[in-house]
């Protein structure tokens, strides 16, 4: 916006001006109350293909639905569909479904030099492909790096092509960290008896994809390099940097059309809510309907090598009191006491687990507390990752 509202309004005098300035009030005072507009109840879906062919190794794709803003939090996905990548010599390579609306292919090695497409139909017997598009193999990962900063644990990535190749860029990132339930519980009630409990419930593993879309041009540079891009901020009292952190880095190269699609989706989605970020567009993908090619899909589908980098930060590292960490933990009250007589009641609901016996053996009774509390498997895995150290 190229100049301010008061720079736009004409010269206004005495009962002009007072007049105007009640009119603004109203309007402003307005802008408060709710606006539920048609669209968001809509019963229209629209497809949407979620991925990217992998030239060297697995590759995932995602099917799913839109939702109405006014429907549940999950969007529906596309199950039993039949998914296949193809290239421009009609070699065919098909993605079997591995979880409800997820599709993967088996580890491949593509030619760089053909064009690839993905091809699918839905369980409705609906057919659609996107266009067929340049592979275009990704750089390696020059580094990724940390500063720890008054407002958190600052991520960036630094990468380059020497050939002057790639110019366009996009990270996605899976954060992996270590936590600690409420309540440390070594024994479990079963089948009327208080037992050694067989496995660890207090420490488990969380990991997260990201949510973001991060991209970067060098486009109008001399030199194909891209230097301390910020990937993700972590708060300094945030649960992940307590212990443990990993993050995992995915860089892909893109294509300018497949850059300026994830550009129009990031402002879309991420850059909207005061008068200065730009106004929202027409997302055009590159899937598209076989059967009614005016039907409206979401998602664009590119061909590229993904380069990988990780990285772990210990909280030892930081500057940061750990005294403040937000673990998620806060609503839980100390551990209340069961009386012997009421084990079964109490522990026979698997909602609520034992801690520790109270008194000398035998005793006469063990604290306990919700499941919430001391099970950390409903926040995460107990399975160690085998990238953990």
């Amino acid at each position: 916006m190229s100049k301010t509202l008061a720079q736009r309004l004409p010269p206004l005098r005495g009962a002009h001006l007072a007049r105007a300035l009640a009119s603004l009030l109203v309007l402003l005072g307005s802008c408060v109350d709710p606006y539920a507009p048609a669209i968001i109840s809509t019963p229209q879906t629209y497809l949407v293909v979620d991925g990217t062919i992998n030239l060297s190794g697995i590759t995932t794709v995602h099917l799913s639905q839109t939702r109405s803003l006014s429907a549940g939090a999950t969007s529906p996905v596309e199950s039993k569909a039949t998914v296949a990548i193809q290239d421009d010599a009609g070699t065919s390579y098909p993605l079997a479904e591995q979880a409800a609306g997820t599709y993967t292919s088996a580890a491949l090695t593509l030619a760089p030099t053909h064009h690839y497409q993905l091809q699918l139909r839905l369980a409705s017997g609906r057919a659609y492909a996107s266009d067929l598009v340049a592979a275009k193999p990704a750089p390696a990962i020059d580094d990724v790096t940390w500063a720890a900063q008054p407002n958190g644990l600052q991520i960036y990535v630094n990468s380059h092509d020497a050939t002057n190749a790639t110019r366009y860029y996009r990270w996605s990132y899976q954060e992996t960290w270590q936590f600690h339930s409420a309540f440390q519980s070594d024994i479990e009630y079963v089948n009327g008896q208080i037992q050694r409990r067989a496995e660890n419930i207090y420490q488990c593993w969380r990991t997260e994809n990201s949510t973001s879309i991060s991209l970067s041009t060098t486009d109008q540079l001399s030199q194909d390099v891209v230097s301390q891009l910020p990937l993700t901020l972590v708060p300094p009292t945030s649960e992940k940097i307590h212990y443990l952190y990993s993050i995992l880095v995915q860089q892909y190269g893109l294509t300018p059309e497949e850059f300026s699609y994830w550009d129009k989706l990031r402002k879309n989605t991420e850059s909207l809510g005061t008068l200065f970020d730009p106004l929202p567009s027409q997302l055009s993908g590159n899937v598209h309907s076989l059967d009614t090619p005016s039907e409206f899909v979401l998602g664009y589908v590119g061909a590229g090598s993904v380069t990988e980098k990780r990285i772990f930060i210990s909280t030892t590292q930081l500057p940061y009191n750990r005294n403040f960490t937000i673990t998620g933990y806060e609503a839980c009250a100390a551990p209340d006491t069961v009386l012997i007589n009421n084990l079964d009641s109490s522990f026979n609901n698997p909602g609520y687990l034992p801690i520790d016996p109270v008194g000398n053996y035998p005793p006469s009774g063990y604290t306990g507390a919700p499941a919430s509390c001391v099970d950390c498997r409903q926040r995460g895995t107990n399975i160690k990752p085998s990238f953990w150290p």
